[in-house]
Formats: structure tokens, sequence, C-alpha cells
């Protein structure tokens, strides 16, 4: 059985290149209107930029999965973040919001071969019993990423300018891409297989024909998109309620990185305490009440106070699907976490566009209210039909 030491090692050298792929996630999420500003674009459009990044991510995830699976889920990752480190620096010099747009297109294909494959890779070395809460702590690290990313994208930007955000943003990539490669010596090489594209379609085919991945798989996508797609608006929204812009909409989506902490460092004692199935129905019920928050807020305290709620919800949510997600092919889970990398991010590209649209005909209330019903339906669906048991059972 593999030693607590070993995944603890793993996850040290796994931690700044996770940490790295989630800071550009959403790094372009609180600077909307400085964009719109800065290269003469409509806001609105601006904002597909987190689209931009997420429809790329989406899409490579069938090719690098299997990629990973035969090449060695760690030498694809250097790869991808030697990429993302020089297109951020590529970013940074964009002159319009075509040219930036096609670039975050470009950075979203580089990082969508970190969190997955690392995510992969630590599944096939912690032993079942103790994957989640594993899993778990990576996550915080892809949580942080996510902190700095919607945070000091934000708070950063009136005193380096949003170019000078995706140059500091491009040297914590150097710096993953030198902790996989000098941190790489002293861990085992993964073996290589020859790359078969006809069976990688095979695969994906047999994952797609079980019930339990297809519930999953559905699950992350709507996920995804109801809870990412609002972010690129928490700026716009807050100006015009008069309660902050850029920086108040940066601390919010810090705040949902905060609430991913807060779950991973309770998840051993609360999945002990609760189990799956109950943690998940609670993730709902705290999504609920957050979306309520954002819609209803008085002052900025509260509508960053929800981003936390939101982020403990939706970690409860999102980490029992990751988790059960790597259980489903254990002799290829690279193929596997890249299928669920797949649907996420593909609701991830949707959500933005949904939003605005909702937004547009229906105003914030209403729209912010949905998409929070939407997310307790989805996780008592989940709890209703026996997460635990049925996911186990195929």
């Amino acid at each position: 059985m593999t030693s607590d030491s070993a995944v603890r090692r793993l996850i040290a050298l796994l931690a700044l290149a996770v940490f790295s792929g989630a800071l550009v996630t959403r790094l372009t999420d609180p600077l909307v209107a400085v964009l719109a500003r800065d290269l003469g674009a409509d806001a609105a459009r601006v904002a597909l930029l987190a689209s931009a990044f997420a429809l790329p991510f989406s899409l490579i995830q069938p090719v690098l999965g299997p990629v990973g699976d035969a090449l060695g889920k760690r030498r694809v990752m250097t790869v991808a973040i030697g990429l993302l480190t020089l297109l951020l620096v590529a970013c940074s010099t964009a002159r319009t919001l075509d040219t930036l747009m096609v670039l975050r297109g470009l950075t979203g294909l580089a990082a969508g071969g970190l969190t997955p494959l690392a995510i992969a890779l630590l599944a096939d070395t912690a032993p079942a019993e103790g994957r989640q809460v594993a899993l778990s702590r990576l996550v915080a690290f892809a949580i942080s990423g996510q902190i700095a990313g919607g945070s000091f994208s934000g708070l950063l930007e009136p005193y380096i300018g949003w170019r000078g955000v995706m140059l500091a943003a491009s040297g914590v990539a150097a710096l993953g891409f030198a902790s996989l490669v000098l941190g790489g010596r002293r861990i085992a090489p993964e073996p290589r297989r020859r790359f078969d594209p006809v069976g990688a379609m095979t695969g994906y085919l047999h994952l797609l024909r079980l019930p339990a991945a297809r519930l999953l798989y559905f699950s992350v996508a709507v996920e995804g998109g109801l809870v990412f797609g609002s972010f690129p608006y928490f700026s716009l929204e807050l100006h015009d309620r008069g309660l902050g812009a850029t920086a108040e909409a940066g601390l919010a989506v810090a705040g949902f990185g905060v609430g991913g902490l807060i779950y991973a460092a309770l998840a051993k004692r609360v999945l002990r305490w609760m189990g799956q199935d109950r943690m998940v129905l609670l993730g709902g019920v705290l999504c609920m009440t957050a979306y309520a928050g954002f819609a209803f807020a008085p002052v900025a305290a509260v509508f960053i106070g929800s981003g936390v709620l939101l982020g403990l919800g939706m970690f409860m949510i999102h980490n029992s699907i990751q988790t059960r997600v790597t259980e489903v092919a254990p002799h290829a889970r690279g193929t596997a976490v890249a299928l669920h990398a797949f649907h996420f991010y593909l609701g991830q590209t949707a959500g933005p566009a949904v939003f605005g649209q909702m937004l547009h005909y229906a105003g914030a209330t209403p729209t912010f209210l949905c998409a929070g019903l939407c997310l307790l339906v989805l996780a008592s669906m989940l709890g209703r039909r026996g997460f635990d048991r049925r996911v186990a059972a195929d």
C-alpha cells in the first residue's frame, strides 16, 4: 500500500503547478471594467474572456487525458506549464480585445494540462480509503490559486496595471515549471506506453455508457455553469448597486476560495460525521443561501461573505463528484478525469453567456435566485438517488 509520506511528497511536487493553473482561471474576472475601458470594448464582450479560456480548456481534455495515461501525466504537465508561462507574457502585450481573446484561449489550452492530470496522478498514488481527503488537500492549492487570481488581480491592478498582473502570473507559472522539473527528479518516472487514439475513443465511449459516469459528468457541467458563470458580472453588479467595483469583486471571488479552503480543512471530519450523501445536500443548501445573499446584499461585506458560503457549498458538491470520477475507470484515470474536466469547463464556457442573457432580460435578483435554486435541486438529486450507492454499484 502506498505510504502517507509518498502521497504528501507527490502533493508537494504538484502543488505549485496546480496553483498556477488555478491562478489564471479567474485572472480576468475582476478586471472586466478595466479591460473594457483600456481596450475600448463593450463590458459584456470582455466578460466572455472567461468563456474564451474555459472552452479551449474543456476541448483539449479528451486529448490530454489519454496522452497523459500513455506518455506520463507529469511529463505532459511539465510541457503545459512551460507553455503557460510564455503565453501569459504574450497576454501582457495584447493591444486589442480580439488579440487578448485568442491568447486567453491558448492559455486555456495550456492550463488544461495541469489540474486534471494532477488529480489523476494523485489518484493513482493515494489509496481508495483516503483518496477524497488527499484530493481535498491538492484541491486546496487550486483554491488558493483561485483566491490569488480573483483577488490579487483586482487589488494589484491599480498599482501595476492589468498587464503587470499578467506578468506576475507568468512568474508564478515559471516557478511551477521549475518545481516540476527539479522536484520530479526525486520521483520515480511513470511508465510509457503507445498512444492509441482508437483505444482512447473506445475508452470514452465505455465511460459514457456507465449510468454513474453520465450522472457525474452531467452534474459537474451544470455545477460549473451555475457557479462560475456569475463571477465575471460581480464587478458590474456591485458598481450598479453602488457597493464597489473591481476590488470588491476580487474579494468576493477570494471569498469563494476561502470557503473552499474551509472545506479542505474540514473535509475529513465532515465526511466522518455526515457521510458523502448528506454533505452534498448541505452543499446545495449553502449554495442557495449564498446566491440569496448575492441577490439581496445591502452592503459589499454581505456580498463578499456570500462568496465564502458559495465556495464552501460548491466544494462539498464538487470534491465528492471529483472523487467518484477517479473510481469509475481505475486503469485509465487520466481519461476519466479528463472527461470530468471537459464537462466542468464546458459548463463554465456556457455559464457567462447564459448569465449575461438572464441578467439582461430578468435582472440580477431573479438570476441569482434561479442559480441558487438550480444548485439546490442538483444537490438534492445527487443525494436522493443515493450518491454513494449509485456510483459504487456501476
